[in-house]
C-alpha cells in the first residue's frame, strides 16, 4: 500500500493517530474507569447476591439491594465511555447514546435518593424504635424503592431526549436540540435536587442520630460517629466536584481548571458507585457475617477439592435485622 495508490491513506493514518489515547487526561480517565468498572461490578454483584438471595428479607436488605442494582447498572455502562474516550468517537449507535446518558443520570438520582432514604430510615429507627419495629415493613420499603426509581427516571429523561448522534468527520454522541436557557435550568435543577437538598437531609439525619446516641449513651465506642463522618465525607467528595464542574462549565468551559475539574469530577462521581457497597453494605454486621460465610464456603470447597473429599457443605449464617446501634 502506497500513498500514490491510496491518496487518503496519509490523512486516514494521521486521523487514527490523533484519536489514539496518548494524552494524560485520556489515560487517567480510562485507567480509573476500568478499575471502577471491575471493583463496582464485583462489589455490587456481591451485594446483590447476598441481599437478594442469602440474607433474610428485611427493610435494610431492600435498601441495599436497590442501591446495589443502581450502582451495578451504572458500572456496567462505564466501558462505553472508555471506548468513546479512547477512540474519540461514538460507535454504539443512537439508542445506546441516549440509553447510556439516561442510565448515568438515573444512577445519580436513584443512588443519591436511596442514600437519603437509608439515612432517614436510620434516623427513624434511632428516634422512634417502637414505632419503627411495628410500622417498618418490607412491602412499604419496596413501594418506596419503586417510587424512587420512577422519580429518578422522570428527572433523567432530558438526558435521553436531548442526546443524539452527530455525523461529521467522526460520529459523536452530543447534546442537541436544547437552547441555552433550558440547559441552565437542567444544570441548576440537577444541582439543587441531586446534591444540595439530599446532602442537607443526610447531614441533618446524622446530626440527629449522633445527638440521640450521645444523649442516651447508646454508643459504647466512637466507631458509629466515625462511620457517619466517613459517609458524609464520601458523599461530599464524590459529588461536589461533578456539580461544580457542571455549574462552571456554563460560562468558563474553556478554562484549564474547569477541564481538570471535569476529569476528576466525572471519575469521583463514577467512583461513588463502587464505594457504596463498602460504605453502606459491608459495614453492617449482617453483611460481614454473610461475607465471612461465603468466603468460608469457598475456602472449604477448595480444600475439599484438593483433598478429594466429598459431601461437605458450608453453612450460611442467617441473622435477624440489625439493632439500633448496629444499623448505623
Amino acid at each position: 500500500m502506497t500513498a500514490a495508490e491510496y491518496p487518503d491513506f496519509k490523512n486516514h493514518t494521521s486521523l487514527n493517530m490523533s484519536s489514539s489515547c496518548t494524552d494524560v487526561n485520556c489515560i487517567i480517565y480510562s485507567v480509573a474507569n476500568v478499575i471502577i468498572f471491575v471493583l463496582g461490578v464485583a462489589g455490587n454483584g456481591l451485594v446483590i447476591w447476598i441481599a437478594g438471595f442469602k440474607m433474610k428479607k428485611s427493610v435494610i436488605a431492600t435498601w441495599y439491594l436497590s442501591l446495589a442494582v443502581s450502582d451495578f447498572i451504572m458500572c456496567s455502562t462505564l466501558p462505553f465511555g472508555v471506548v468513546q474516550k479512547v477512540t474519540n468517537e461514538w460507535i454504539f449507535g443512537r439508542f445506546m447514546c441516549k440509553f447510556r446518558y439516561f442510565i448515568k443520570l438515573l444512577n445519580m438520582y436513584s443512588s443519591i435518593f436511596l442514600l437519603v432514604i437509608i439515612s432517614v430510615d436510620r434516623c427513624v429507627v434511632v428516634m422512634f424504635p417502637v414505632w419503627a419495629r411495628n410500622k417498618r415493613t418490607i412491602r412499604k420499603a419496596v413501594v418506596t424503592v419503586i417510587l424512587t426509581w420512577i422519580v429518578s427516571a422522570a428527572l433523567s429523561s432530558p438526558a435521553a431526549i436531548f442526546r443524539d448522534i452527530q455525523d461529521k468527520q467522526k460520529t459523536q454522541c452530543k447534546r442537541t436540540g436544547i437552547n441555552e436557557q433550558s440547559h441552565f435550568a437542567i444544570v441548576y435543577c440537577r444541582f439543587i435536587f441531586g446534591f444540595v437538598i439530599p446532602f442537607l437531609i443526610i447531614v441533618i439525619c446524622y446530626v440527629i442520630i449522633m445527638r440521640k446516641l450521645k444523649f442516651n449513651q447508646m454508643a459504647t465506642s466512637k466507631k458509629p460517629f466515625k462511620i457517619m463522618t466517613l459517609l458524609i465525607a464520601a458523599f461530599l467528595i464524590c459529588w461536589l466536584p461533578f456539580h461544580l464542574y457542571s455549574l462552571l462549565r456554563i460560562r468558563y468551559k474553556e478554562f484549564n481548571f474547569v477541564k481538570i475539574l471535569d476529569l476528576f469530577g466525572v471519575i469521583l462521581a463514577n467512583a461513588n458507585s463502587c464505594l457504596n457497597p463498602i460504605l453502606y453494605a459491608f459495614m453492617g454486621r449482617d453483611f460481614k457475617r454473610q461475607c465471612y460465610a461465603v468466603l468460608s464456603n469457598i475456602e472449604n470447597a477448595i480444600e475439599e477439592e484438593e483433598e478429594g473429599q466429598e459431601g461437605v457443605q458450608g453453612t450460611v449464617v442467617n441473622t435477624d435485622e440489625e439493632s439500633i446501634s448496629s444499623a448505623i
